[in-house]
C-alpha cells in the first residue's frame, strides 16, 4: 500500500479533522424551496424527499443526481482469524477478491444492475493485522497508511460513494471496536458473521473480550480503538468516508463493519457522519445497536448479512429515484395542475 497524502500520526488525522467542509447552505435551502412546488402533496414521498435534500446539501449543488456511483470494497485480513472466529478461513478472503475481479460475486451482479463502478482496495492481505488478544492490531503508522490509502476511493467525478469490506474474521474486530466506542461487553456485540454459532459463536465472543481487556487503558481514544482492535480495512473504510466529507461526495455505508468503522469519526467528533447515509440493516444483531448510537435509519431492510457492499449498492437505486423525483417532477405551476386549497 502506498500512501497518497502526507499524514502520518494520529495528531494529524485530528488536525484534518478538525477543519472539515459543514453543509451546502444553499443547496439545502434551494432543495426545500422546490419540494412544495411538486405535483404531489406535500410529505407524499415520505423519505425520499428528504433523501434528496441530504444529496443536494453533501453534493453542493442544486438540483442533486446521481451519474457517477462508486462502490468501494476494502479487503483485509487478521490475526484473529487464526483462534476459531470464522466458518471460513483466512484464504477465503484473497479468494473472494479475485471473485469481485472476475465478476462472479453479488457485488458484481449489484453494480452491474444499478449501473455503479466497482473498485477493490486489496489491503496488504498477505499481511494480516496481529492478533489483538496479544498486541495491538495495528500501529500507529500503519492505520495512519491505511486512512490515507482509504482516502483513495473518493477520486473527481465520484457523486455519490457506497463502501463495503471483505475480511474473514473482520465481524469479530468490528464487535470489538463497537464495544470499545459504545460501551457494552462482548455478549452485547458479537454475532454470528459468516454464519457460526454454539462453541465457535463462544469462541468468538472470548477473543473480543481477550481484547478489550488487554487493550482497556488504550480505549478512550476512537483512533486507538480503530489500531489496537480494527484493521486494514476498517481503517480505509474512516479514510474514505474523511476524503468523502472533504470533497463533498455523500455516502452510503454498507452493513455492521462499515458503519462500526464510519462511527469511529463519529465518535471523534459529532456531525462528521452527517454526509452519510446507512444504505441497509444487516442482520448481524450488532448493527441495529450501532445505527442507533450514530443516529442513523437505514434505508432498505432485506434481512442480508453478505458485506461486500451489497445492501449500500442497492440503495443507490433508491438515491437515484429521490434526485430524479426531485429534479424532474413538474411543478404546480408547470403542468398547469391546481394547488392544495388554502
Amino acid at each position: 500500500m502506498s500512501s497518497p497524502t502526507p499524514l502520518g500520526s494520529f495528531a494529524e488525522i485530528r488536525t484534518l479533522i478538525a477543519n472539515l467542509p459543514g453543509p451546502d447552505e444553499a443547496a439545502r435551502t434551494a432543495a426545500r424551496a422546490r419540494e412544495p412546488q411538486l405535483t404531489k402533496p406535500a410529505g407524499a414521498l415520505g423519505r425520499l424527499e428528504d433523501i434528496a435534500e441530504w444529496l443536494a446539501t453533501w453534493q453542493g449543488r442544486h438540483p442533486p443526481s446521481v451519474d457517477q456511483p462508486r462502490v468501494a470494497v476494502f479487503a483485509a485480513n487478521h490475526g484473529i482469524s487464526t483462534l476459531g472466529v470464522s466458518a471460513y478461513p483466512a484464504s477465503v478472503t484473497a479468494e473472494m477478491v479475485k471473485n469481485f475481479v472476475d465478476g462472479g460475486a453479488a457485488i458484481n451482479q449489484i453494480c452491474r444492475t444499478v449501473n455503479a463502478d466497482l473498485r477493490v482496495y486489496e489491503m496488504a492481505l498477505d499481511e494480516p493485522t496481529a492478533d489483538f488478544t496479544q498486541a495491538a492490531a495495528l500501529s500507529e503508522t500503519a492505520c495512519v497508511q491505511a486512512l490515507a490509502y482509504g482516502m483513495m476511493a473518493v477520486e473527481p467525478g465520484v457523486d455519490l460513494l457506497c463502501i463495503g469490506e471483505m475480511g474473514i474474521g473482520n465481524t469479530t474486530a468490528a464487535s470489538a471496536v463497537a464495544a470499545a466506542l459504545f460501551g457494552g461487553d462482548a455478549n452485547d456485540w458479537v454475532g454470528p458473521g459468516t454464519g457460526v454459532d454454539g462453541d465457535r459463536l463462544a469462541r468468538k465472543r472470548e477473543v473480543v473480550a481477550a481484547g478489550l481487556l488487554r487493550h482497556r487503558d488504550f480505549l478512550s481514544d476512537p483512533l486507538e480503538v480503530l489500531a489496537r482492535l480494527g484493521g486494514h480495512e476498517l481503517a480505509g473504510i474512516a479514510g474514505a468516508v474523511l476524503a468523502a466529507r472533504l470533497a463533498q461526495v455523500p455516502v452510503l455505508l454498507d452493513g455492521f463493519t462499515s458503519t462500526v468503522a464510519a462511527a469511529v469519526l463519529e465518535r471523534l467528533k459529532p456531525g462528521l457522519l452527517d454526509h452519510c447515509l446507512v444504505g441497509h440493516l444487516s442482520k448481524e444483531p450488532g448493527h441495529t445497536r450501532v445505527c442507533q448510537h450514530i443516529g442513523k435509519a437505514p434505508i432498505l431492510d432485506l434481512s442480508m448479512r453478505l458485506g461486500e457492499g451489497t445492501g449500500a449498492a442497492l440503495a443507490i437505486g433508491i438515491v437515484r429515484a429521490a434526485a430524479a423525483c426531485h429534479s424532474g417532477m413538474a411543478t404546480f405551476t408547470d403542468a398547469g395542475v391546481s394547488g392544495r386549497i388554502s
